[in-house]
């Protein structure tokens, strides 16, 4: 591995994920939309893969470096288009919206310190597998192609949710329906599991170097922002208050995450 070249890759990409947030806010204050973010966080991961391929031309194994590039941008362009579709003409998240209403002083340093720095920050950690995998220099083996595979497992799950809810969600007839039905009776969220199981598979295809081991801090801190912080417990709080006894009824039957056959529902007979 050239410790030089990668040392320069890591640089490079702070500027490029900072120049990615740093345009995105400027548009979002255009808007008066911060929930534009989202659709960004997928495709920022687009560009440090775009950005570290270039830069890693001869010097990681050519396989690796197209299967890694192919495999995030296959991930960040469909959750960015997903996301996208699904807020696009709602206006501003209330995440966002409740966060703007703590502001106290001038709005850029404020959205720069609660929203771009923190998610750019996370971005650049959780991308380390992916720079690392194009400077590994080794012929793709056993963990760069069951790393593939993990990804495959983590991407079919969180495509086949998110479609599932979508489509649930079209249906006039499920209008004040709870999404319970296909991969959500299995746990109850199947997109941020499938998410967490990509991560560990990008972490695999960095782990023909033992420098890959390290980067063990992306699936372990992309896991953890998905059950703690932003997703799961976050939604799940929401749910909880907006819908009471029947989300309760749900969460006693249906995983809260490692996927699991639901239980019985509360009430029936063992």
């Amino acid at each position: 591995m050239n410790w030089t070249d990668l040392l320069l890759n890591l640089g490079a990409t702070v500027v490029a994920v900072a120049l990615t947030m740093a345009a995105t806010m400027l548009y979002a204050l255009r808007r008066g939309e911060q929930s534009i973010v989202d659709t960004v966080w997928g495709l920022g991961f687009v560009v440090v893969a775009a950005v570290s391929f270039l830069l890693s031309a001869g010097d990681g194994d050519p396989v690796r470096r197209w299967l890694t590039l192919a495999l995030t941008a296959a991930w960040g362009i469909r959750l960015g288009a997903y996301i996208f579709a699904r807020n696009h003409g709602k206006g501003e998240d209330p995440r966002y919206a409740a966060l703007l209403r703590r502001n106290q002083g001038r709005l850029v340093p404020y959205v720069i310190r609660t929203i771009y720095w923190p998610q750019g920050a996370i971005m650049w950690v959780v991308s380390l597998p992916v720079q690392v995998a194009m400077y590994a220099e080794a012929k793709p083996g056993i963990l760069t192609w069951a790393g593939a595979a993990v990804w495959a497992v983590g991407f079919a799950f969180e495509t086949v949710g998110d479609a599932q809810l979508a489509r649930f969600k079209k249906d006039p007839a499920n209008a004040g329906r709870l999404m319970d039905r296909g991969l959500w009776a299995w746990t109850r969220h199947p997109n941020y599991f499938g998410d967490s199981v990509v991560w560990c598979g990008l972490f695999l295809l960095a782990c023909s170097h033992w420098a890959g081991l390290l980067t063990v801090v992306s699936p372990v801190l992309m896991t953890h922002m998905l059950l703690n912080k932003s997703g799961k417990a976050l939604l799940e709080r929401r749910m909880s208050r907006s819908r009471g006894p029947e989300y309760a009824d749900y969460v006693a039957r249906t995983s809260g995450f490692l996927p699991r056959p639901p239980r019985r529902a509360a009430g029936r007979a063992a």
